[in-house]
């Protein structure tokens, strides 16, 4: 269940952007140069090759606004063996503050592991030079609980329909949660490399190798449980937007 203070977070967030896209609507309803758009993206829809089984991996984010101001919605987590074991929902206003950069801020909800948490989050979200992809957030939860995470993917485009894209994620948290298996400091990276045929621009199959590894006192809670610090998978999986 959502605690009732991320309920009151989520609701007041969604209520202010829907007023704020209301009004902007009708403020510029009759200029037309910039409307109303909806967007989906699924990043990253796909089955790893995993040790304890075939996983279910998803990482999709969307937007519902305009060219300056958006509303942005993020989920991604994992299911193995008709199990889920992570899953994060975000709800976040995203202003632009420059060319290429948008300012986030909103609310992360994690379902697992159990037990769940809530936090406020603060980031920001663009292109670096060179291209590269960037998300980077600061999360911050109950009980004085603080998390950093960092995100960057890059590009490579070997035909016109055949594109590399190599990815890395960092998470880093501020004191150890030991029921949900989280130590304080560098806690994990990922990192990936996924080859995909672009039969059109908005639908993409791709296979690729994901390579993961827990740090830490993540790595220790981990093996205390029996469960393995690192792990390289076999990936095939879909990129769609719409």
């Amino acid at each position: 269940m959502i605690s009732q203070k991320a309920r009151g977070f989520a609701g007041t967030a969604i209520l202010a952007a829907v007023i704020w896209l209301s009004a902007a609507d009708h403020a510029t309803a009759d200029a037309g140069d910039d409307p109303l758009l909806l967007t989906v993206i699924l990043d990253q829809v796909e089955m790893r090759d995993a040790t304890g089984g075939d996983t279910f991996s998803w990482d999709v984010e969307g937007w519902l606004g305009k060219d300056l101001d958006k509303f942005w919605f993020k989920t991604k987590g994992e299911r193995t063996g008709g199990n889920t074991d992570d899953a994060e929902l975000q709800f976040l206003y995203s202003k632009a503050i420059d060319r290429y950069w948008d300012f986030q801020l909103g609310v992360r909800y994690d379902f697992e592991p159990s037990p769940s948490r809530s936090w406020a989050v603060i980031g920001v979200k663009g292109l670096a030079p060179y291209f590269f992809d960037i998300d980077a957030a600061l999360f911050i939860g109950e009980s004085g609980r603080t998390a950093l995470r960092f995100e960057a993917e890059y590009e490579l485009l070997l035909t016109q329909r055949l594109i590399l894209t190599p990815d890395i994620e960092i998470n880093l948290y501020g004191k150890n949660d030991s029921i949900t298996g989280i130590g304080s400091g560098l806690s994990d990276i990922e990192a990936g490399l996924r080859l995909r045929y672009e039969i059109r621009r908005e639908f993409a199959p791709y296979i690729g190798v994901n390579w993961s590894r827990l740090f830490g006192n993540t790595a220790d809670f981990a093996r205390t449980a029996g469960e393995s610090t690192s792990e390289t998978q076999l990936v095939i999986g879909l990129r769609a937007w719409f």
